[in-house]
């Protein structure tokens, strides 16, 4: 090996790293509009089944279903954003009356009421937490500065939008040009496995969308009813909050069952304790608790096994393992991530043992 032939393969090398690197600062760079496309990928993907129920069933032709379905879609989530809107608006109208500091009064006159409270039954952890000066390390200001940093969000969001709009309505028109684009990358002796993986990834991953709208919608109902027996103020918005949270696994519904909780508290303050705060907050918990069993025992079960054909213990372990490598976003994209591989695995390498144990449903 001569000199040249090093020197080559060095320049060779650092030429790889280069372009590698550049292009992760493209990529970087384009986040945005790669974040655009993945979520126009799943509104596709959720609006898939009304097309084809249009075209099929009602004999619509594809522009007209496409049109319709979008109108649909969009149409939900309006209704969604008005649902907000007079929550936000007498949010907003109170936070500009704020007074910080009686804000403040409010919160540390609860968090007596609590000490009080349970050093009536003889258990104290008021020395635990008395020392760390918590409450007055609060920045309660944060609040309406959290509200402003949305408020200047909202330009933003509105160009998003419709770029999310404008590509999923290509999406659901040619449901294969996301595949032809990927197909431009693949070698010309795969391609019909590669269109046998795209059709049923699609198929499978349509089917796990929707049902997790029908989970959200599960959850929605049992805490929309339970909160609104209970009393609680908002009970519609903390219910939509809390049951779309859960689209975080495990995560998610720890979150959710916090918010609830606090809001429930905060709610009433200026009442009695013992009287009033603490038997709706046990009872904001039962409602909580009922919901989670419902859906845990219920409805993921049978989403999981019909929808991408997975046994729950195996969700289970990807959802951790992908948890664990990439945080949150690990657990919002292991199951789409973990049926479309298993898909790719059985076309290209159906024969292997592993592979056939692992996709024996599909």
């Amino acid at each position: 090996m001569n000199s040249n032939t090093i020197t080559n393969g060095i320049l060779k090398a650092v030429a790889i790293l280069l372009g590698f690197a550049l292009l992760l600062f493209f990529i970087y760079k384009i986040q945005s509009v790669i974040g655009y496309i993945a979520i126009a990928v799943v509104i596709s993907l959720i609006g898939r089944p009304i097309v084809l129920f249009l075209e099929n069933r009602l004999k619509f032709k594809n522009t007209i279903a496409v049109i319709v379905t979008i109108i649909i879609l969009l149409g939900i989530f309006v209704g969604l954003v008005g649902l907000f809107i007079p929550l936000v608006v007498k949010q907003s109208h109170n936070l500009s009356l704020l007074n910080i500091h009686q804000l403040q009064s409010n919160i540390e006159d609860l968090y007596v009421e609590i000490i009080n409270y349970f050093n009536i039954h003889q258990i104290n952890f008021e020395q635990s937490i008395k020392n760390s000066n918590l409450l007055s390390k609060i920045d309660y200001t944060v609040i309406p500065n959290f509200l402003n940093s949305i408020a200047s969000g909202l330009g933003s969001f509105s160009i998003g939008l419709f770029s999310v709009l404008f590509i999923s309505f290509f999406f659901l028109k040619d449901s294969r040009l996301f595949e032809n684009g990927i197909m431009t990358f693949i070698p010309d002796s795969k391609e019909t496995r590669w269109k046998n993986s795209t059709t049923k990834i699609k198929d499978l991953l349509s089917r796990y969308f929707v049902g997790l709208i029908f989970q959200i919608l599960i959850l929605f109902i049992i805490y929309t009813i339970g909160l609104l027996i209970i009393g609680v103020e908002n009970a519609i918005v903390i219910a939509f909050l809390c049951a779309l949270l859960n689209l975080i696994p495990y995560v998610g519904p720890l979150v959710g069952g916090l918010l609830m909780t606090i809001l429930a508290m905060t709610s009433n303050l200026g009442e009695s304790f013992s009287d009033v705060i603490l038997p709706k907050t046990l009872w904001v918990l039962v409602v909580f608790i009922f919901g989670q069993l419902i859906d845990n025992f219920g409805s993921q079960p049978v989403i999981f096994s019909k929808s991408v054909k997975s046994h729950p213990l195996e969700i289970f372990l990807v959802i951790l393992i992908t948890g664990i490598l990439f945080g949150v976003i690990g657990l919002v994209i292991a199951v789409p991530a973990y049926t479309a591989i298993k898909v790719i695995l059985k076309e290209f390498l159906s024969e292997n043992k592993i592979v056939k144990k692992l996709t024996k449903g599909l």
